[in-house]
């Protein structure tokens, strides 16, 4: 079984993130950037499964800059089989572009399986794993926070509201990982070291034939408002006096 993992470069979930001064997005100027960290539990559930023997090859495909490929060799590091980067220096790329580059990545590769973070934190659109899916007419499972491989399928636990709920896909299929799949390991020094030395196998949208053109604009990005101060009351009745009066009861 070949496992095809994507994974995205985006800000380090402990960087405060802070808004360009004219509003046209996120400044990234020397800021810490990271693997996505749902694509990390993606990642390292595909190889949890080579190492049970389920799987026998992991491969990791990015889309993005030249420094994208600072995520693909941490990948390699945590113990990726394969890097594949397909090359594009486009400051913004929308998740159907991404399913499509995706799609065609998949036609070459032929996974058996492909697991992928449920969303990227930078967007939070959570929607490339749902296009992909559908692009490709698989049986998809999103939120994983457990697989079972079977014979032919693939059993994933999801989390619902009041309950989990466990599906059988057909294989080949999509799943979406969830933060409560797994814990991601760190990669030692040494495979470190060895990553940096790997050659990646290089492409770019327009070799696979996708064009990667924004459909939206982005109009304004602006910081969330400060939290304002609270309020002491001081008995239950003036509690709820408050609470009708801002419409919560």
């Amino acid at each position: 079984m070949k496992i095809l993992v994507p994974v995205k470069r985006v800000v380090d979930a402990n960087v405060k993130i802070r808004v360009k001064p004219d509003g046209s997005g996120v400044d990234t100027a020397n800021v810490k950037m990271s693997m996505n960290p749902f694509d990390e539990n993606a990642l390292e559930e595909a190889l949890r499964l080579r190492e049970a023997g389920t799987a026998t090859e992991v491969v990791i495909v990015t889309v993005g800059s030249e420094k994208s490929a600072e995520t693909l060799r941490a990948g390699l590091a945590m113990g990726a089989d394969r890097a594949i980067h397909v090359k594009t220096e486009a400051p913004r790329i929308e998740p159907l572009a991404v399913a499509k580059v995706l799609k065609a990545v998949i036609a070459s590769e032929a996974p058996d399986l492909v697991i992928l973070g449920k969303q990227a934190i930078d967007d939070d659109n959570n929607q490339t794993g749902q296009m992909l899916s559908a692009l490709l007419g698989w049986p998809q499972a999103t939120f994983a926070s457990k697989i079972v491989i079977g014979a032919g399928t693939i059993d994933v636990t999801r989390e619902v509201d009041g309950g989990h709920e466990t599906l059988r896909l057909a294989l080949p299929a999509l799943v979406t990982a969830d933060l409560r799949l797994n814990e991601p390991r760190y990669a030692s020094l040494p495979n470190i070291m060895k990553a940096k030395k790997k050659p990646l196998d290089e492409t770019s949208p327009e070799t696979l034939g996708v064009d990667i053109a924004p459909r939206l604009t982005v109009l304004k990005t602006t910081e969330p408002a400060g939290r304002t101060a609270g309020i002491i009351v001081a008995s239950a009745e003036e509690l709820a006096a408050k609470l009708k009066q801002a419409g919560v009861l």
